[in-house]
């Protein structure tokens, strides 16, 4: 197969710039809970692939399942982007990267859910629903969900690159909806792995807490409306990072936008010395980890702020080809339907040397903010839900709050870090979205840190 592909691309690369071929095997297990009910379950395999070709600053792209005519597939996409290429015709701007050749085997530095049976997972998730049902009489809606996918990939190109690696992903999702009178609250808990499937078990006073949780929060009250000194936990720092920051770092977007290309300067400070922001697939272990990425570039991370100072942006191929940068390994897609774009890894911001407490410490009067329940970013402004909150008053934890929003500039928010913990903890519950691919994997992390000025909507 492999000499056949070889000479495929041997065949057609000289009608084109650039030429990938894209090959892919997954297996999928989804089970969820809604309500008291077995909602859905099902298991299921796919096979396919996709075409890229580029000419002339145009990229034609077919995907397939059916891999007897692959010929035909590359000619389609060769003839896409010889028609737009022609009405570009523009220079193909790919920055090199070395072709490698190596097969990587799936590895999992735990128990390997594939050896589990299905009536296994069934059980756990039943018995985690039943916790969440069995909290109160006020919980009047759960969910319990587990997804799990495996892709096994094969990569060639008409560089010589020929890769064979892949992954299994697991994720885990519960919440419970508390009712009473015409009050609702919503409490939820999400969790994904790479490692193995012990991540998924003994989730039990998890489960309960989130249950609890959501019925606590029925008789809280939302805070002040205002600006406040805010500490915010790990969770809420990774969520933080990835939406807030990350996204305004991918290289497309930059290139696109003639304001963030000026904006986004390197060299520019962004916050204290003690501000480290990074990205990188070069980390073992998390949801965002991998050998090479989607155009076979090899893995790394990424400073994207160093010391407080902008030094960096993620790529793919063409975008750093376009803006005269080192590509970073960002290219990514959710399976072999979609082309690659330039995605994020795993993001974190460095630790610091403050205790938790340091930063509560000498707050007067603030918030801390924890886990999250959702969000939105729009340009530089975000507005994020946090999960649970308690008021700080004269440097201590006081009474809890409810529907505690933070909203701000990114920019600024930066700026306004006024300190940052030792207490790093990756949160691997993350599903990105960009572009119509939903649910790429990915991890985030990060101390908590301290922000002040943070503007929080509320009575």
């Amino acid at each position: 197969m492999r000499d056949k592909l070889n000479g495929l691309l041997e065949k057609y690369k000289k009608q084109v710039d650039y030429l990938e071929i894209r090959f892919e095997e997954n297996e999928t297990t989804n089970i969820r809970y809604l309500g008291k009910s077995l909602d859905n379950l099902s298991e299921s395999q796919s096979h396919g692939g996709y075409v890229r070709s580029l000419y002339k600053g145009a990229w034609g792209f077919c995907s397939f399942n059916d891999l007897t005519s692959l010929e035909k597939y590359i000619e389609e996409a060769i003839n896409q982007s010889r028609f737009l290429g022609a009405a570009i015709n523009e220079k193909s701007k790919l920055s090199l990267v070395n072709p490698i050749e190596k097969k990587c085997s799936i590895l999992l530095a735990g128990k390997d859910p594939r050896t589990l049976t299905l009536d296994y997972k069934v059980d756990l998730f039943k018995h985690y629903n039943s916790l969440l049902l069995s909290t109160s009489d006020k919980v009047t809606t759960t969910t319990s969900r587990y997804f799990e996918k495996t892709q096994k990939v094969t990569f060639l190109n008409s560089e010589g690159a020929y890769l064979e690696h892949g992954w299994v992903d697991m994720e885990a999702r519960f919440s419970a909806t508390a009712k009473e009178g015409s009050s609702v609250q919503v409490a939820s808990e999400t969790l994904g792995s790479r490692k193995g499937f012990e991540e998924m078990e003994n989730l039990d006073q998890r489960i309960l807490d989130t249950g609890k949780r959501s019925v606590h929060q029925l008789t809280l009250k939302p805070p002040k409306s205002g600006n406040y000194t805010v500490v915010i936990d790990p969770i809420l720092t990774g969520l933080f990072v990835h939406e807030a920051f990350g996204h305004l770092s991918e290289g497309d977007f930059i290139f696109e936008n003639p304001k963030m290309q000026e904006f986004m300067k390197f060299g520019k400070k962004f916050g204290e010395p003690f501000l480290n922001i990074l990205d990188g697939a070069h980390v073992p272990d998390h949801r965002g980890s991998f050998s090479f990425d989607d155009e076979g570039t090899p893995a790394q991370n990424t400073y994207l702020i160093k010391e407080g100072i902008l030094v960096g942006r993620l790529h793919s191929r063409e975008t750093a080809g376009k803006m005269n940068e080192t590509p970073t390994g960002n290219a990514r897609c959710l399976d072999y339907r979609f082309p690659p774009i330039v995605r994020m890894t795993n993001t974190w911001i460095e630790l610091g040397k403050s205790t938790v407490n340091d930063l509560i410490s000498d707050v007067k009067l603030g918030i801390w903010a924890g886990n999250w329940l959702g969000g939105q970013t729009n340009g530089e402004m975000f507005t994020f839900a946090s999960g649970e909150s308690r008021m700080i008053r004269d440097g201590k934890l006081a009474e809890p709050v409810k529907d505690v929003n933070l909203s701000g500039n990114v920019f600024q928010t930066l700026s306004d870090i006024e300190a940052i913990g030792n207490d790093m903890y990756w949160d691997e519950s993350g599903g990105c979205g960009k572009c119509g691919q939903s649910g790429l994997p990915v991890g985030v992390g990060g101390p908590s840190i301290r922000i002040k000025n943070m503007t929080v909507p509320g009575e």
